[in-house]
């Protein structure tokens, strides 16, 4: 079975690109995102609350994780590696705080749209993809790194946040704004245009989509300025805005 798996994350390391935002858009096909949560319209407000609150989880701890310790993204050729093993900043936290940030973000647009099915076969799913891609990258990394991974992985949780880790391991480190922006500005335009989309998802799908119709125009608008400051952030970044002195850190698996 963990064979299995591996060879699975072996290929959704390589495509997730492709596959993630496929997956997503089938599930959001599946059906309209709720209006009332349990047949209520508060209940509804609060759980797009907490919704939002977890994906805003998941991309401040990717900013942590980036701000401090940086690990370029997609291995090398889209394959799994690395050149070394990086323990510093949040890795000496959790093993994979990339992607329990990714997690956090899926999850929360999951239960955004608030369908029942939507949520729990994504997360599930989701879940699964992870798992298979984190068991492909352990394999090589103990291929390469040997009894210094093995030692890693005792020291250090898979997927929980050993937050009483944080001191020691990002000790004599300072956070780089810059680099959080630079590096990680697509998936926060992409996680808040997922937010504008299912919005607007909601409310054409409603059978009185005419009321709302200001409402769906505001949305509309703001994924517009959500791409306007993505492309205004690119081309900064192409002008050497963002530009670090050197790369402290190689390649290596653990990003999302």
């Amino acid at each position: 079975m963990k064979q299995t798996m591996i060879t699975l994350g072996n290929f959704f390391f390589r495509f997730r690109n492709q596959v993630f935002p496929f997956i997503i858009v089938v599930l959001f096909l599946v059906a309209a995102p709720s209006s009332d949560f349990g047949g209520s319209v508060t209940a509804e407000r609060v759980k797009d609350l907490v919704a939002l609150l977890v994906v805003l989880s998941g991309l401040t701890l990717r900013a942590t994780v980036i701000g401090y310790a940086y690990i370029k993204r997609g291995g090398l050729n889209k394959r799994v590696y690395a050149n070394d093993l990086v323990t510093d900043g949040m890795f000496g936290v959790c093993r994979n705080p990339l992607y329990v940030g990714n997690m956090l973000v899926y999850v929360g647009i999951f239960l955004l749209h608030g369908d029942p099915t939507v949520v729990i076969v994504g997360t599930v799913l989701f879940a699964f993809i992870y798992q298979c891609i984190v068991y492909a990258e352990e394999k090589f990394l103990q291929a390469k790194f040997g009894d210094g991974y093995l030692a890693y992985c005792r020291d250090v949780p898979r997927w929980g946040l050993r937050l009483a880790n944080f001191a020691e391991s990002t000790r004599g480190m300072t956070f780089n704004i810059k680099r959080v922006i630079a590096k990680d500005y697509s998936t926060i335009a992409a996680a808040l245009i997922a937010i504008l989309v299912t919005e607007i998802y909601r409310y054409a799908a409603t059978a009185n989509r005419a009321e709302y119709g200001s409402y769906l125009l505001a949305l509309g608008l703001s994924i517009a300025v959500v791409g306007l400051a993505t492309a205004a952030v690119s081309h900064l970044k192409k002008q050497g805005v963002f530009r670090e002195r050197k790369t402290l850190y190689e390649p290596q698996p653990g990003d999302g």
